[in-house]
């Protein structure tokens, strides 16, 4: 059976704010396989889109990950947890024990938009503890459908089950 899941408006505090990293998130599944997406950016009017199989796409435009092989020429987005949620003391960790190792960190606030910025290349990695299926959906099919690769963070775990998530291209 085919199952919607539909973020209205992720980046809630980024639009509460006044700050333009917001977006519309929808996935489509067919039993627990993601197999269409779409990311919406209203603030700069990007419409990503991916479908299973045929590829993703961003207004019209073929999306690839980056194609950078060196960790230390990368620059990785991550998503902190908000007050109250997620394990603070782990987050700090992770970022302290990468933070020598790549080019430069993001956060930005709007997991679709970051897994979306993945896919287009403008990202080379991303990841993120204890997120919502809403949050996910769209963005996994449009990394793999953009030639990268998506993973938990134990490596063979489902981000849509677990919440966690680590994407890139290959070789990140």
């Amino acid at each position: 059976s085919h199952t919607w899941i539909v973020d209205p408006l992720d980046g809630t505090t980024n639009f509460l704010h006044g700050i333009p990293q917001f977006a519309i998130s929808i996935g489509l599944l067919l039993e627990d396989t993601v197999i269409a997406g779409v990311i919406y950016n209203p603030a700069n009017d990007e419409l990503y889109i991916a479908e299973r199989g045929k590829g993703a796409f961003l207004n019209d435009q073929r999306l690839r990950v980056a194609g950078r092989r060196q960790l230390n020429e990368c620059v990785v987005a991550c998503g902190l947890p908000h007050i109250g949620r997620g394990n603070h003391q782990l987050a700090l960790q992770e970022l302290a024990a990468l933070q020598s190792k790549v080019a430069g960190f993001r956060r930005f606030g709007a997991a679709s938009l970051d897994l979306a910025f993945v896919a287009a290349g403008r990202l080379d990695g991303y990841w993120e503890r204890n997120l919502q299926p809403w949050d996910l959906a769209a963005g996994l099919l449009m990394i793999r459908e953009a030639g990268g690769t998506v993973s938990g963070i134990q490596g063979n775990d489902d981000p849509l089950q677990t919440g966690h998530v680590v994407g890139g291209n290959e070789f990140v």
